[in-house]
């Protein structure tokens, strides 16, 4: 709970600090006693490696995808207009969008679907989907 009354102080002081109103001068000395260095010299965890994107289960509708590409660094949903097509699922809406692929080609999409809900494990989330009509690999 002091943590949490804190919390204000805390953001006005990074708020003075990125605004340039922070006097330094105010600041003081303060002199390290025994046990917080104690603190300081424990060893760090060893940093994991990233694990970059993933495959995992999920359900759209009645058909589950057992290896869906999970890239937590994207910033939309891709699916392809096969996939799209088997699904059967709404109606896409028209859209202007180009996009660039990583190989540095422009692909206009052939939709955007809304609202398309989503399983994963026992977690159903609502997720928009850009359709792209690409080259299957089988």
């Amino acid at each position: 709970m002091d943590a949490l009354r804190e919390m204000p102080d805390y953001a006005k002081m990074m708020k003075d600090l990125m605004s340039r109103k922070f006097d330094f001068q105010d600041l003081s000395t303060i002199t390290l006693t025994q046990t917080y260095n104690a603190v300081v010299a424990k060893p760090m965890a060893q940093k994991m490696s990233d694990s970059g994107s993933f495959t995992i289960l999920c359900t759209i509708g009645s058909y589950a995808f057992a290896k869906a590409l999970c890239d937590l660094g994207a910033s939309i949903n891709l699916m392809l207009l096969a996939v799209y097509t088997k699904l059967g699922i709404g109606r896409a809406r028209p859209t202007s969008m180009l996009l660039q692929l990583a190989d540095r080609t422009v692909k206009r999409p052939t939709g955007i679907l809304d609202d398309v809900l989503v399983q994963v494990g026992k977690f159903v989330f609502p997720a928009d989907f850009v359709i792209l009509d690409c080259q299957v690999d089988e």
